[in-house]
């Protein structure tokens, strides 16, 4: 398989790839879909200068021109804000057709996955994972980013699912999959907007040191998969539960209300839930992204030393 001859790795990303520096993996599907312009550029670059100024690469990943990019310009992430929902939603199934067909894609946690191990990147930060969405026992609709991290060897760390998902079935799921769900200093899941969902991880982490010597010890044993890091939104910036469930439940109805589904649904409810809470959310949204980045950041750092 040359699957090489459809990547383009920015000369940054891939010079420091082959000097064992620190790499972090960074999501497009946020830009186009998850924030409006010029919000959402304005937040990638955010994004990016939290990996640098926490000593990684950033390599923000997306589709242009039907080409694989790990690691992004300024101008192909304007772009990509500009198009905003224009650009189509790429998971696993769709990134064959749209580079055949020559497209531009936004990356969900699924295809940043492939794209990132396919360039040699291991850590990945984004706001939150898909999973399991509620009325699954019926629709059956779960998200490919589960799938992938059973198969993909690239750990995720996020704020946890998004809140606007069955969390006790995306668990399940996980564990069905054997993929590690960890906690960065707590033993509970976090649930996006907040940091309490009172349901428990498998193990608890306390550094960027310990989690960079699970992904070593996965990655060495020869162990497929990755793994799923839940790291709270700061406290400062965790919403009530009660507003934010609230906001969330009339979102799902109306959803169920007028048919959205597969794809569609996520863009919708995140942008439902922001107009119920005024903004707040969104707020919300950026600020998790923001301190993700910089734990996959300081992870990546410590992997990086592990690695020589």
């Amino acid at each position: 398989m040359d699957y090489k001859k459809f990547l383009d790795v920015a000369p940054e990303v891939e010079e420091a790839i082959k000097a064992g520096k620190p790499v972090v993996a960074l999501e497009s599907t946020i830009i186009s879909h998850g924030m409006p312009y010029p919000q959402n550029v304005e937040t990638a670059l955010n994004v990016e200068k939290v990996l640098r100024d926490n000593g990684a690469v950033p390599a923000t990943i997306a589709i242009i021109g039907g080409r694989l990019k790990a690691g992004l310009s300024r101008e192909e992430i304007e772009h990509l804000g500009k198009a905003g929902h224009e650009v189509t939603k790429v998971s696993r199934r769709d990134l064959p057709i749209i580079v055949a067909k020559g497209m531009d894609g936004a990356t969900t946690v699924a295809t940043t996955m492939i794209i990132a191990a396919m360039a040699g990147i291991s850590i990945f930060a984004t706001g939150g994972v898909g999973g399991v969405h509620r009325g699954a026992q019926k629709t059956f609709d779960i998200s490919a980013d589960l799938e992938e991290l059973s198969m993909t060897p690239v750990t995720v760390v996020c704020a946890g699912a998004k809140a606007i998902l069955d969390l006790p079935l995306t668990l399940e799921y996980l564990e069905t999959k054997g993929v590690p769900v960890l906690g960065y200093q707590t033993k509970e899941l976090a649930a996006f907007y907040t940091r309490h969902s009172g349901l428990s991880v498998d193990y608890q982490i306390d550094s960027p040191a310990e989690l960079a010597k699970a992904i070593y010890v996965k990655k060495e044993m020869g162990m497929q998969g990755g793994i799923l890091v839940s790291n709270p939104i700061p406290e400062e910036y965790s919403m009530d539960p009660d507003v934010i469930n609230k906001a969330i439940d009339q979102a799902v109805k109306e959803a169920e209300e007028q048919g959205v589904h597969g794809k569609e649904s996520t863009p919708f409810l995140l942008a439902r839930v922001k107009e119920l809470t005024g903004g707040d959310s969104l707020d919300s949204n950026i600020q998790l992204v923001y301190n993700n980045a910089k734990l996959a950041a300081q992870t990546a750092v410590e992997l990086s030393k592990l690695n020589k």
